[in-house]
């Protein structure tokens, strides 16, 4: 009985393939696979994006801006382990667990678009990028040749133009780059071919001790760049900062003299126009009149501060850094271009980024293909395979324009000195420093300890006060903040303030609601 049930369904199936075989005229097997035609079934594809598109919109988008809404549904690891279903099998799932699955990945991931997320440099969401984010994902194109991208290597082109104009340099050149660690990494790169572009070729053998300077508040990719390239960490020369976290001009240019003293060739200085912490822009100017003294490369890492370029009130910040040699700037953050969208703009327009990069595949960099190859800007790149990043910031640019953009900066830092005045009449919170951008600093003391002498225990009693907060607030889901300890300092909570979907109501929550949640500390 169960062979003939075998053989009556092998014999459906044999069927099946030959009416399939009948069907499709001239059809070519091989190796068992019938070759004609798609094995794709489109309608289903279709219909199932539609109906994923559907849940995206009804519970991210329109909840966007809801303060109702939790900002994250915490789940232990092992907990959330098993609510996602994550093994993958050998057969697939139907569609309706494929959406429940997206319901899931949704409800236990972190909104970041939420009004309460102030957890990072990146937050709220744009539209206009986001529908910008929705055709590249679509068109999954590859910014390397115009042949293949000609819209998304215009509208790069472009846009590195116009960001350009806003350092204010007259002429330059420019990349997008999967992050600001990243941009970094090739300025710093870029500098050391600059300094000797035989490296290129015959490697590090031979060198002199190559040594660079940044400041004490620097980003860590600086450290991890010098790792990867071959410099070291311990040339990473780290400058003095003051008590706002500004780079010491006075102390760099003793940095300088030791370091040729030693007799190591420094060829590298990176400033900071927005520390990640305390918000800090080093005196570009004066740090400027050094790099020029000793002939040495003057990057600006500006991938959190450079957006405030666009504000005619607040760019003075970054006064100086036309005489940057290179740039890097992330419309992700303060602009809400969506991650990532990081561009390393460079001064030098007579082709040094190709130079330093450039390997001339002859698969893809043909010299005598029918159009301007000049366009073909991918060999510029460290990157084969590389994401159209410029499209959502210049989608989001033709929206709004610049006096939108510009106001979004100004909102921005308005809101912050709002905060700022509101912690300073509320007792138990305490500022670090007056901010001079979006990144506002703040302990905050609860009741048994605000009548305690100032000393070893008090500090070490309010270290343990931030990440008691900062877990409570999670698992409650009402908001996000980050926190840290910093250069000797106690644990204290930095906010920042992005989204132009924050609003004074938010700041006073805030405040509020940390009071709520540590009453009891």
């Amino acid at each position: 009985m169960e062979d003939s049930a075998i053989e009556l369904a092998g014999g459906k199936v044999g069927i099946c393939k030959q009416d399939m075989l009948q069907k499709k005229k001239n059809a070519v097997l091989v190796d068992g696979v019938i070759l004609n035609g798609p094995i794709m079934d489109s309608k289903a594809g279709e219909k199932f994006v539609e109906e994923a598109c559907k849940i995206i919109m009804e519970e991210v988008i329109q909840k966007a801006n809801d303060v109702t809404e939790k900002v994250c549904e915490w789940q232990a690891p092992e907990t959330l382990k098993k609510i996602l279903d994550l093994e993958m099998r050998d057969t697939g799932e139907s569609h309706q667990k494929l959406l429940q699955l997206c319901q899931d990945v949704i409800q236990y991931s972190v909104k970041t678009s939420h009004p309460r997320f102030f957890n990072q440099l990146y937050a709220g969401i744009d539209y206009y990028s986001l529908v910008a984010r929705f055709i590249t994902e679509a068109l999954n194109p590859s910014v390397y040749t115009y042949e293949v991208s000609p819209v998304f290597l215009l509208v790069e082109e472009t846009v590195i133009k116009k960001m350009i104009e806003f350092i204010g340099w007259e002429e330059g050149d420019g990349i997008f780059n999967p992050g600001g660690s990243v941009s970094n990494m090739y300025a710093m790169n870029l500098a050391r071919y600059k300094f000797c572009p035989e490296i290129k070729e015959k490697g590090l053998s031979g060198l002199p001790r190559l040594v660079l300077f940044t400041s004490e508040e620097c980003h860590y990719s600086m450290k991890k760049a010098a790792s990867f390239l071959g410099i070291g960490t311990e040339n990473v020369y780290f400058i003095k900062t003051d008590e706002r976290g500004k780079m010491i001009p006075e102390e760099l240019e003793k940095q300088v003299h030791r370091a040729r003293k030693e007799g190591s060739a420094p060829f590298l200085v990176c400033a900071t126009a927005g520390t990640t912490v305390l918000g800090a822009f080093d005196p570009l100017d004066e740090i400027a009149d050094i790099c020029e003294k000793h002939g040495l490369w003057l990057h600006v890492d500006a991938s959190w501060g450079g957006s405030a370029l666009i504000s005619r009130k607040h760019c003075r910040l970054l006064h100086g850094i036309h005489r940057a040699d290179s740039v890097a700037w992330n419309p992700h953050k303060m602009l809400l271009a969506g991650i990532q969208c990081c561009a390393l703009l460079v001064k030098d327009n007579s082709g040094l980024l190709k130079k330093c990069y450039s390997a001339k595949a002859a698969y893809l960099f043909q010299q005598d293909k029918f159009y301007d190859v000049s366009y073909d800007t991918g060999d510029k790149s460290i990157q084969c395979s590389r994401r159209p990043d410029a499209f959502k910031f210049w989608l989001m640019w033709k929206a709004l324009g610049t006096t939108g953009l510009e106001e979004r900066v100004n909102r921005a830092l308005a809101l912050a000195r709002y905060l700022v005045e509101e912690i300073k009449k509320r007792e138990g919170f305490q500022l670090l420093l007056e901010p001079e951008y979006a990144n506002v600093c703040f302990w905050y003391i609860p009741p048994s300890l605000r009548k305690m002498e100032d000393g070893p225990e008090f500090w070490q009693k309010l270290h343990e006060v931030a990440p008691i907060i900062k877990e409570r607030m999670m698992k409650k889901g009402s908001m996000m903040l980050g926190y840290q300890p910093h250069r000797g300092k106690v644990n204290f909570f930095r906010q920042v303030v992005i989204s132009p979907q924050v609003s004074r109501e938010d700041m006073d929550f805030l405040l509020d609601e940390i009071e709520l949640l540590a009453k009891d500390l």
